[in-house]
């Protein structure tokens, strides 16, 4: 599973992004995402703030769950109390790939198939998934609101922050 991470601030203008990935089941934290996927991943992202804002004064929560569906690309939001928006780009492993590839008994693909819809990427809606990046949203706002509390940080800025940088990368190792 790949992630893309990025942080929107009031004038819907990058804050802060980062491309990971899971690290969970075996993985190894780098990014899945191919050539052509990588280049669209802010375009996408920012396609979907119409919807977040929309979502966001309907309901009154701050974590907005998954707001988007781009192919196989979930977008999860965060919306801060400030407006800021963080927005995770999720692409689940394929488990229909192998399905396609089963022969006329079907049974291989389908036991891999039903190994990998048990672990957390497979399916962005389930709720072990949307606790995961909740989970996730909250470690990297007490991590973000400190990173904007540092009075050498002017507002609206890009977090250029290597500590913050190390943070999300370490909740995305915990939770994703």
């Amino acid at each position: 599973m790949s992630y893309y991470f990025a942080i929107i601030g009031t004038q819907d203008n990058p804050l802060f992004e980062y491309d990971f990935g899971t690290s969970k089941q075996g993985g190894d934290g780098q990014p899945r995402f191919s050539d052509q996927a990588r280049h669209l991943n802010q375009f996408v992202v920012h396609s979907s703030l119409d919807i977040v804002e929309e979502l966001q004064w309907t309901r009154g929560e701050m974590y907005l769950k998954v707001v988007d569906k781009f192919f196989n690309n979930y977008i999860s939001c965060f919306a801060t109390a400030g407006n800021v928006k963080f927005l995770l780009l999720h692409q689940p492993t394929n488990p229909a790939a192998g399905a396609g590839a089963a022969g006329a008994a079907g049974t291989p693909a389908l036991a891999s198939s039903a190994r990998s819809s048990t672990s957390i990427g497979a399916n962005p809606t389930s709720p072990q998934t949307e606790e995961a990046v909740r989970s996730f949203f909250a470690e990297v706002y007490d991590s973000y609101v400190k990173a904007v509390m540092n009075p050498f940080y002017r507002a609206g800025a890009e977090i250029g922050s290597p500590v913050f940088r190390a943070r999300v990368a370490a909740a995305g190792r915990k939770y994703l």
